[in-house]
C-alpha cells in the first residue's frame, strides 16, 4: 500500500531531455498508461513524437524560445520552481499559483556526450560545445528535491521505475526517490570530474586544489585482499580493457596479480615473453622466440612459488603452449588472445581464470594510495630502461650481448617490490630476492633461489641488478662471490666511488642507471 508521502507524489507531469535516447519507448508507454503530461525539447522532443507520443515543447511550455544556438533552453523559473517546490508548503503552492507554474513530478534527462567526444576528437571547441548546462541543472534540482521529485539518469533505471510505478499506483515511493537522487549526484558527479579532469589535463595542473576521482563500477567483489575487507573494481572506461574467457569469477588479489603480471609483460619484446607472478611479485620472467622455452625458462626461475600463480604470455596461446601451461595448478592464464585448439585444453579445468589482454588499453593514470584522510597520488613509473638510460663506470667493459642483458635485468627489477635484487641468465630470471627491508637479505634471497634451482656452469654470465643504489660494498661483494660478472644499479650513494673502485678491483662490470625505480 502506498504511503501518504507516495500519495501526493503522484506523477502528473515529466520533462524528458536525453541525449541516449535508449529505452525511452518503454517508459513514455508506462507515463501515457498513467496520463502523464510530458515536456521536451531538441532532439528528444522528435523523437518522442516519431515514436507515436504526445509532447510539448519546452519553448512552447515556457512561451520562450531556445536562444545561443541552443545554450539557453531549459534554463527557466517555470521549469525549476515546477520541479523544487515543495508540495505541502503553503507559501510555495501560492507563489506556484500566481506565476501560473505547475509542479513537476519526473525528471528523466542524462547528458551531452563529453566523455565519448573525448574519445572521438581533440578538437577543443567541439568539446566545449559538449559541455551539458541545462542538464545537469535539472537533474540537479530534482535530485535536490528527492521528497517529491524522481529522477532518471541511465536507461538502467527505467524498469526498476516503471515497477516501482506500478506497485505504488502512479506514484514512486520515497525510499526509492532517495536512492535515485544518490545515483543521480553521482552521475552528475561523475560528469564534472570527466570535464574538470580534462582541462587539468590541458593546463597540464597535474595536482589542482581541488581533486576528484572517476571510475565506472564494473564489478563489486566478494571481499579484498582479506574476507573482512570490502572491495570493488571500477574502470576509467565503461568497461574493462582485458576480458575473462573462462573460470570462477576473478577476486581482488586475481587482479592485484594480474596487472602486476602485465606490467611486466608489456616492458618485453612483444611475442618473445613469458611472466610468471605470485603476490604482485614476478618470481620467473624470460624472453625466448621459442615460446615453449620461455614458459619453461620462467617457471625454472621458482618453480615452487610458480604453483598457484598467475602466468602473462605477451603473445597468442596456442595448443603447444596451454599444454604446458596445463601441467601444473595455476590461477590465471594471460594471453593476447587464445586460439580454438588451447581453449579446449584450458577450458577443461572450470576453475582455470583465462584472461584475454589483446585489447588491453593503457592509460598515463595517477597511482593513488590512500591513508587515514589523506590520498597520496604520484604519476605511473611506466618508464621503460634503454641504452640511453645508464653509464658504464667500470674499467672492464660490457659487450653489447651482456649490456642487452643489463636492460632486461633492470627492466624486470623496477617491477619487483623493494628493496629488490634480480639475477639473470641469457634473457631469464634466474634468482629473484624482493620486499627486503636490507639490500643485502634482498641478495641472499636471490642467491638462494638461483642456487636452489639452477644449474651454473662456469662459463656462465650472471647479471644482477638493484633496483636502488648499494649503500655499501657487502652486497657486490656477495654477488660477485656468488658468480655474478655484471651488476647494475641507480647512482645517488655518498659511496659511489666507493663502490666504483671495489668493482674494478673484483674486475667486475658495473653500470650506472640514471634513474630509480622504488617500488613500495
Amino acid at each position: 500500500m502506498a504511503d501518504k508521502q507516495n500519495m501526493s507524489n503522484k506523477i502528473k507531469k515529466a520533462i524528458i531531455s536525453l541525449s541516449d535516447k535508449s529505452g525511452i519507448k518503454l517508459v513514455l508507454n508506462t507515463l501515457k498508461k498513467y496520463k502523464v503530461n510530458v515536456i521536451s525539447s531538441g532532439g528528444t522532443s522528435k523523437e518522442i513524437k516519431k515514436l507515436g507520443f504526445k509532447c510539448t515543447e519546452v519553448s512552447e511550455y515556457t512561451n520562450t524560445d531556445e536562444i545561443l544556438d541552443g545554450r539557453v533552453k531549459t534554463l527557466h523559473p517555470k521549469l525549476y520552481a515546477g520541479i523544487l517546490n515543495k508540495r505541502e508548503n503553503k507559501i510555495h503552492k501560492k507563489e506556484l499559483k500566481k506565476n501560473n507554474y505547475d509542479e513537476i513530478d519526473l525528471v528523466i534527462v542524462n547528458f551531452y556526450p563529453f566523455e565519448a567526444k573525448l574519445k572521438s576528437t581533440k578538437n577543443h571547441n567541439k568539446l566545449i560545445e559538449n559541455i551539458d548546462i541545462g542538464g545537469p541543472t535539472l537533474v540537479r534540482a530534482a535530485a535536490k528535491n528527492y521528497k517529491y521529485t524522481t529522477v532518471l539518469t541511465s536507461p538502467h533505471q527505467y524498469k526498476e521505475f516503471i515497477l516501482n510505478l506500478e506497485k505504488n499506483k502512479g506514484s514512486t515511493s520515497l525510499e526509492f526517490r532517495k536512492k535515485l537522487s544518490q545515483e543521480a549526484f553521482n552521475f552528475t558527479a561523475y560528469y564534472d570530474s570527466v570535464i574538470s579532469e580534462y582541462f587539468n589535463n590541458e593546463n597540464k595542473d597535474y595536482f589542482p586544489q581541488k581533486k576528484t576521482i572517476h571510475g565506472n563500477l564494473v564489478e563489486v567483489l566478494r571481499y579484498g585482499e582479506n574476507p573482512h575487507q570490502y572491495s570493488a573494481i571500477y574502470s576509467k572506461n565503461n568497461n574493462l580493457s582485458i576480458s575473462k574467457l573462462n573460470g570462477k569469477k576473478l577476486s581482488y588479489n586475481n587482479y592485484n596479480d594480474i596487472y602486476a603480471a602485465l606490467n611486466i609483460s608489456r616492458t618485453l619484446p612483444k611475442n618473445t615473453g613469458t611472466v610468471i607472478v605470485k603476490h604482485a611479485n614476478p618470481c620467473g620472467v624470460s624472453v625466448n622466440n621459442n615460446k615453449i622455452e620461455s614458459y619453461k625458462e620462467a617457471l625454472a626461475c621458482d618453480p615452487i612459488s610458480a604453483f598457484g600463480g598467475i602466468v602473462s604470455c605477451n603473445f597468442k596461446v596456442n595448443k603447444k603452449i596451454a599444454l604446458e601451461l596445463n601441467k601444473i595448478f595455476l590461477e590465471v592464464i594471460i594471453g593476447l588472445g587464445f586460439d580454438k585448439d588451447s581453449l579446449k585444453i584450458l577450458r577443461k579445468k572450470k576453475n582455470l581464470r583465462l584472461i584475454d589482454a589483446s585489447k588491453l588499453c593503457e592509460q598515463n593514470l595517477n597511482n593513488i594510495t590512500s591513508h587515514f584522510d589523506s590520498l597520496l597520488l604520484q604519476s605511473t613509473d611506466n618508464k621503460i630502461f634503454n641504452k640511453d638510460n645508464f653509464k658504464v663506470v667500470s674499467k672492464v667493459k660490457p659487450s653489447k650481448k651482456i649490456l642487452d642483458g643489463l636492460i632486461f635485468a633492470f627492466n624486470i627489477c623496477r617491477n619487483v617490490k623493494s628493496n629488490a635484487i634480480v639475477l639473470t641468465k641469457n634473457s631469464s630470471t634466474i634468482g629473484i630476492g624482493s620486499g627486503q627491508p636490507s639490500r643485502l637479505d634482498s641478495c641472499k634471497i636471490a642467491i638462494d633461489k638461483m642456487k636452489k634451482f639452477q644449474k651454473i656452469r662456469q662459463n656462465d654470465t650472471i647479471i644482477g641488478a638493484s633496483d636502488a643504489f648499494f649503500p655499501f660494498v657487502d652486497g657486490i661483494e656477495i654477488l660477485v662471490q656468488n658468480g655474478v660478472s655484471a651488476i647494475i644499479q641507480p647512482s645517488g650513494s655518498i659511496r659511489d666511488k666507493e663502490i666504483i673502485k671495489f668493482a674494478d678491483k673484483l674486475g667486475v662490470i658495473l653500470v650506472f642507471s640514471k634513474t630509480r625505480h622504488f617500488k613500495h
